[in-house]
């Protein structure tokens, strides 16, 4: 009766077992399963109890045993288990067998000796552990007595036969009685004959070795052929298998002869899982070096200790060790290992909440490893998590900062929604492009700014693209001037033909007589493309809808020009450093407005090196300087079209002939890590003023632009809310701006004093 109301433990179990992928391990089964609860994989180690099997299964309850009590991280990790009078479950982390593995490395070109220096580490260290620390023999060391996890980390089980050195009260069958073929891995000793009591077990590792590296050990005699064992593992892998079991080494001895110099353990991989073994334990310092040059080895680290191994404590070294902005390139590396699933769920909370973070250096790091996540980012994230912290960066007092932002526009502009892009970004670009007062920034804004037009809706680019361009066609920094003409001629099919005769030519023109010849000529092909346009309307009027069917085009969206960011980025990536490396001085020459005729190349040109400017960062300026071939910049004039996504297209800022343009500059100053490079300062220029002072015909030109008929910039300027206050007004912004940052530095140095001691006295 009792029996009715008895429950089936089996089916209690909290684990399925899964019928596929099962290995034979000795007297067990190895077969994997899953927590019916969370559905996290294990493995499950069943015996199944018969008749005529008492010494089987009394090994099997032994193993049990040892499995349970045995912890080490070097030894197969026990998680549930079950013992019933059918059968017996043990249940593990998920691993396979290592002779599984080895066959599937043997498929993808064999396993690494970094890989296997690595494994045979973590084998003898259990190993050492048992016979050293625990007392216990293995008696059971080989092939299948070893596991490998998910980060492809060696595992020691096959507990059957353990047993204790100093006498066992229940005696336990040897593994060749139940298997004969084991018996060619016994000792060529009696047992008990000579010897300490690991001999065995050294041994067996010997045997190991061997046939990790050559395959299935035949016979014992084989062991005097070594194959393909490496020359640094020879001499200790000789003393392993000597016929003397007195001169068999301990395995603790055996393990730092290995990791000698010149050993077969002594390797940057394994030196690196034994910091991360003792990750936890380490100082902030260690922490960071080792983050640091772990980016440069990670190529030659196994694909799955990476994904399982180094990722986690990447993730926990920034979450919890304040590793700051280190681990961003490690961090990165690994990712590229990573499904798109595992990116989302793994990484991408990380780089969410990275964003928020008011470190300099990780805001820098992560603008420009941008293109490696990018894809990863819905546009949910994208809008109310990232980009409010990005903006930041346009006002940033650092200008690599700045030109990192600016860049970054390039790959999320297909990301941004209606507001975000047609009305906060456009008002820090006009700031920028305004005010900024390094030449270079105000030259890759316009850049960008040319190249997210497709996704403005057309309204905003009826409204901003020619009053910006005009803007920069004025910029007392030449290749920004360059970047205007480009910018026109790369959204020409954006402009109306009225515009194109009444707004954009004029403009165009004032630039053949720029005292930079790379802008003339960028001006001529620009011009000479318009006029075709015009001229091909002229001759033929009905094709004027088709020459404006993209001027009131919808915004192209994020998906049909996913592709396009992505070679869109490679043209300006280095471009703001390439610019400041090549500036000769006085670059940042007055436009061709105050410079109608180009001056003499040959002449020097004078230059006030007294000079008003924000501090650069070193970082900024490279020390190296390019020198373009006459033959480059030929290639760069052959179609004015290509001059908009070539990376120099804007950085040469000398002429065919190799010398340095002409023109005064308006300010400047020479930066220390420079060789007589001059960077543009409080270079703004009030493109609706128009003012000239050289001769009546381009007075009267000026007059004209004043009077706008073309290229007028209030629509332009009227994004930066700045544009239209009072001086009083600015003045009493300015104060305000400058109290809250004061206040905000004075609450940050309270906050890292913290809290007041008893006793104290406060200085503030």
């Amino acid at each position: 009766m009792w029996s009715f109301f008895a429950r089936d433990p089996i089916k209690d179990f909290n684990y399925e077992i899964l019928p596929e992928n099962q290995e034979k391990s000795g007297i067990w089964t190895l077969s994997r399963g899953k927590r019916k609860t969370t559905g996290e994989p294990v493995s499950v180690f069943v015996y199944e109890v018969s008749q005529g099997t008492e010494e089987q299964t009394q090994l099997a309850k032994a193993a049990f045993k040892r499995t349970k009590t045995l912890r080490h991280p070097n030894i197969l990790s026990y998680v549930d288990g079950l013992e019933t009078e059918k059968s017996l479950y043990i249940v593990t982390e998920p691993v396979t067998t290592l002779a599984a593995h080895l066959k599937l490395q043997a498929e993808k070109g064999g396993a690494s000796d970094l890989e296997v220096s690595w494994g045979l580490h973590q084998i003898v260290k259990a190993l050492s552990f048992l016979v050293n620390d625990c007392h216990l023999n293995h008696n059971n060391l080989g092939m299948w007595a070893v596991f490998v996890d998910r980060a492809g980390e060696w595992k020691l089980g096959g507990l059957d036969h353990v047993t204790s050195d100093q006498g066992d009260s229940t005696s336990l069958p040897p593994p060749k009685v139940i298997s004969p073929d084991l018996e060619r891995y016994d000792p060529p000793e009696s047992p008990g004959n000579g010897g300490d009591k690991w001999t065995g077990d050294v041994w067996r590792l010997g045997c190991l070795i061997w046939e990790v590296f050559n395959g299935s050990l035949p016979r014992a005699s084989s062991l005097r052929s070594l194959g393909k064992i490496p020359k640094q593992l020879v001499p200790h892998y000789c003393e392993l298998v000597g016929a003397n079991p007195k001169i068999r080494p301990n395995p603790a001895r055996f393990l730092l002869n290995c990791r000698s110099p010149g050993g077969f353990m002594n390797n940057s991989f394994v030196e690196s899982c034994l910091f991360l073994e003792e990750i936890q334990i380490k100082e902030p310092a260690e922490k960071q070096q080792f983050f640091q040059d772990l980016s440069e080895n990670l190529d030659s680290f196994p694909e799955d200790f990476c994904k399982h191994k180094v990722l986690p404590q990447l993730l926990t070294a920034f979450e919890f060790g304040n590793a700051g902005a280190v681990v961003l390139t490690p961090l990165f590396k690994v990712g590229k290992y990573l499904s798109a699933e595992e990116y989302q769920q793994k990484i991408i909370p990380v780089i969410v909440k990275m964003f928020s973070s008011t470190d300099r250096a990780m805001r820098i790091r992560l603008l420009q490893q941008m293109e490696q996540f990018i894809q990863y980012l819905n546009e949910a994230a994208v809008n109310s998590q990232i980009f409010p912290h990005v903006v930041h960066g346009f006002t940033d007092t650092n200008p690599a900062i700045r030109e990192q932002t600016v860049k970054s526009m390039l790959l999320l502009a297909p990301k941004l929604n209606e507001t975000n892009l047609n009305q906060e970004l456009m008002r820090h670009f006009a700031r920028l492009q305004a005010r900024d007062d390094q030449g270079p920034i105000r030259c890759n804004t316009t850049v960008c700014l040319g190249k997210i037009a497709p996704y403005l809706n057309a309204g905003m680019r009826q409204r901003v693209l020619i009053s910006a361009f005009s803007r920069a066609t004025k910029d007392p920094f030449s290749a920004s001037r360059a970047a205007g003409v480009l910018g026109f001629a790369a959204t020409h099919q954006y402009y109306s033909v009225a515009e194109s005769a009444n707004r954009i030519l004029p403009t165009l023109c004032t630039l053949t007589v720029d005292p930079d010849k790379n802008v003339r000529d960028q001006a001529f092909k620009a011009i000479k493309s318009f006029l075709s346009k015009l001229e091909t309307v002229s001759e033929d009027p009905s094709k004027l809808a088709e020459m404006e069917k993209d001027v009131t085009a919808s915004a192209q969206t994020g998906g049909s020009a996913a592709t396009w960011a992505g070679w869109a980025v490679t043209g300006v990536s280095s471009l703001t450093s390439k610019l400041i490396r090549n500036a000769p001085a006085g670059s940042e020459a007055p436009p061709a407005e105050n410079n109608p005729v180009p001056q003499p190349a040959a002449g020097p040109v004078p230059t006030n090196t007294a000079s008003k400017g924000v501090q650069q960062d070193r970082s900024y300026v490279s020390c190296q300087r390019l020198h373009p071939s006459s033959e480059a910049v030929k290639k760069q004039s052959s179609d004015w079209s290509s001059g908009w996504d070539a990376d120099d297209s804007w950085s040469n800022e000398k002429d065919a002939d190799g010398q340095a343009s002409t023109g005064a500059p308006k300010s400047g100053r020479l930066s220390s890590a420079q060789e007589g490079v001059r960077l543009a300062s409080d270079c703004k220029w009030d493109g609706a003023e128009g003012k000239s002072t050289t001769s009546d015909l381009l007075s009267s030109v000026s007059q004209r632009n004043s009077a706008g008929d073309w290229g007028t910039e209030e629509n332009w300027e009227s994004l930066d809310g700045d544009q239209g206050l009072s001086k009083a007004e600015l003045a009493k912004k300015k104060r305000e701006e400058r109290r809250k940052e004061l206040e905000a530095k004075r609450a940050e140095r309270k906050a890292a004093k913290g809290p007041l001691k008893l006793g104290a006295r406060k200085l503030d």
